[in-house]
């Protein structure tokens, strides 16, 4: 199995086996930016609100209820032999109680991509995406839709970019990971020692 597939796979396996149920898009401006505060610095990222709605309230919803606070990065999924590519995935406290999951929004709906900074959805089946949410070190074409490949080829919900802090970003894809894996496929991906959210607060 290629490295796309098994990077596909872990991601899908990463949040959670949940039925599929659209929120309301809230009320904001075309692009809020939203602060990650991390243990490891500030992570800015902006939100393409009117491109994928459904994706960007549901995301400032676990914001604006301080739900991740208390949460987590815990993964750094690097390209094999290419250390500096990847992506690191975060989610909220394991005690947190979810929203329902959202309708998903796939890139060939969006437009969007997964580029460097790109911020998207980690999810199991389309429509089950909650809160765990992952950030691209580095352009991951694999993780959009490809609707002209067998199996699940609707990709992940794309629904903003970062802005500032990708130097923070990277220095986490760098973090040893040694921790234990809920899956085969994220072996080698877990970090030794998960990097502490310390809240998230909407600046616009």
């Amino acid at each position: 199995m290629d490295n796309a597939r098994i990077g596909r796979r872990s991601l899908l396996g990463a949040a959670g086996l949940l039925a599929a149920h659209a929120i309301p898009a809230q009320a904001a401006r075309a692009k809020p930016r939203v602060a990650i505060r991390t243990a490891r610095g500030v992570i800015v990222v902006e939100l393409e609100a009117r491109k994928a709605p459904i994706t960007s309230a549901n995301f400032l919803h676990y914001v604006q209820a301080g739900k991740f606070e208390g949460g987590e990065i815990y993964r750094a999924s690097r390209t094999p032999g290419e250390p500096t590519h990847g992506t690191i995935q975060g989610w909220p406290a394991p005690t947190t109680r979810r929203f329902p999951p959202i309708a998903h929004e796939s890139t060939t709906l969006t437009g969007l991509i997964h580029d460097t900074g790109t911020i998207s959805m980690g999810r199991y089946g389309a429509g089950t995406a909650t809160a765990d949410f992952f950030i691209c070190a580095s352009p991951e074409p694999y993780l959009d839709a490809h609707p002209d490949q067998p199996g699940d080829n609707k990709g992940f919900a794309a629904f903003g970019q970062v802005v500032e802090g990708m130097d923070i970003v990277r220095t986490i894809l760098a973090l040893p990971t040694k921790g234990k894996a809920y899956l085969k496929e994220m072996r080698g991906q877990m970090l030794t020692t998960p990097v502490p959210i310390v809240g998230m607060k909407r600046l616009a």
